[in-house]
């Protein structure tokens, strides 16, 4: 896969996936603007991730039953006919219809992944797909601050109009670079969906990395929710431009995929994993050395995102290396199985760490963040080290 292909689906890659994040620094304002109560401005969020959950289910296995240039572009459509409605709503059934949409039409990144993995060689082949998740994941630390910004200066409504701008352009370049690829799976849509059922059952690397990843991507979610509430706080007092530019700072923890990627391809997965799982660990830990409130205190929160987000895409990608090499007639039911179980556990994270903020403030909530990486690593020493490693 040469290097401008490799650039093209990690822009495609984050170009989508930062649909999933535009609305969540813009809440307060899409719900004054629609009138919706604040109980139900959460709906906002949440019905993007539903839409997101059940199209990594429904959707991307489809890729191993389709076309998948086609498949991808089609999926596209979707969500940029979501995202243009989101911004031409005006009350709130169709925006929340249109937020439900984007997640639905953003799973279209989860078919781009495995068929990456299907254009590189084998003993290239984390490092192939190292190199397009970087692209996910500045993608999604940009999303917020680039909305924020955008907002700041523009009604809200403009964020998804310039969205929308942005996927049809991506949309007409993918159409004209990517070259087919059509899968020889043979089975039925419903044969499909049924054997995902059977591939859990029959494939512990694929339950062990999904539990791996719920893990780290729940301490993710978790970090991520909490921070702007720490920032905002009484302590930092920090504007929304000034945590705009910390999510900014945070997205510097992507140039782990290509690395998770290369140590993955030299057999060094399972000394990787565990130092993915300790430095998020740490990352929780050094943000309570220094004064709450203070230049030091926001350096090292500043530091620990960078730190968190490094472990956790590390890891992300080494599962990822790891259940592709199973089998490339299966590759996109194990990613949507692979993918939704660590989405589930990022749910479950921000909820609970929501939660705990407001009960018991910072500390409460990191000693969960703490807590997720450290189960995993426990449940990492149940698994025998591959002699390569």
């Amino acid at each position: 896969m040469s290097a401008a292909m490799t650039f093209l689906l990690a822009a495609a890659c984050g170009l989508i996936a930062a649909n999933l994040y535009y609305a969540q620094p813009l809440i307060g304002p899409i719900s004054t603007s629609l009138g919706l109560s604040p109980g139900a401005a959460g709906l906002i969020v949440t019905l993007t991730q539903i839409g997101y959950g059940l199209g990594l289910l429904f959707i991307v296995p489809l890729g191993d039953l389709f076309e998948n240039r086609k498949l991808i572009l089609a999926v596209m459509g979707l969500g940029t006919l979501a995202v243009v409605g989101a911004g031409l709503a005006s009350t709130p059934l169709p925006f929340l219809a249109s937020a439900f949409f984007i997640g639905l039409g953003s799973v279209a990144i989860q078919i781009i992944v495995p068929y990456a993995a299907h254009m590189a060689p084998e003993a290239h082949r984390g490092q192939a797909v190292g190199n397009v998740m970087s692209g996910l994941m500045v993608g999604i630390m940009l999303a917020r601050p680039a909305s924020s910004f955008i907002a700041e200066f523009l009604p809200w409504h403009m964020v998804f109009f310039i969205s929308a701008v942005v996927l049809v352009i991506l949309a007409l370049v993918l159409a004209r670079a990517l070259p087919p690829r059509i899968p020889q799976t043979g089975l039925s849509y419903g044969g499909l969906l049924a054997s995902m059922g059977r591939l859990v059952v029959t494939t512990p690397i694929l339950r062990r990395r999904s539990l791996y990843q719920a893990c780290m991507f729940a301490a993710f979610s978790l970090f991520w929710t909490t921070t702007p509430l720490l920032l905002s706080g009484p302590e930092f007092g920090l504007s929304q431009g000034q945590i705009a530019l910390f999510a900014l700072a945070g997205a510097a923890g992507a140039i782990a995929a290509p690395i998770g990627g290369r140590l993955a391809d030299r057999g060094w997965s399972y000394l990787a994993t565990r130092l993915a799982m300790i430095s998020v660990a740490v990352a929780f830990l050094i943000t309570h050395i220094a004064p709450t409130g203070s230049l030091l205190a926001l350096g090292l929160l500043t530091f620990a995102a960078i730190l968190l987000d490094f472990g956790v895409t590390t890891n992300l990608v080494l599962g990822q290396r790891a259940i592709f090499v199973l089998g490339a007639e299966y590759r996109s039911r194990l990613n949507g199985l692979y993918m939704a179980t660590f989405f589930a556990g990022g749910a479950l994270g921000s909820a609970l760490g929501g939660w705990l903020y407001a009960e018991g403030g910072w500390w409460a909530a990191s000693m969960l963040g703490l807590a997720l990486p450290a189960c995993a690593l426990l449940y990492s020493l149940t698994e025998r080290r591959p002699v390569k490693s």
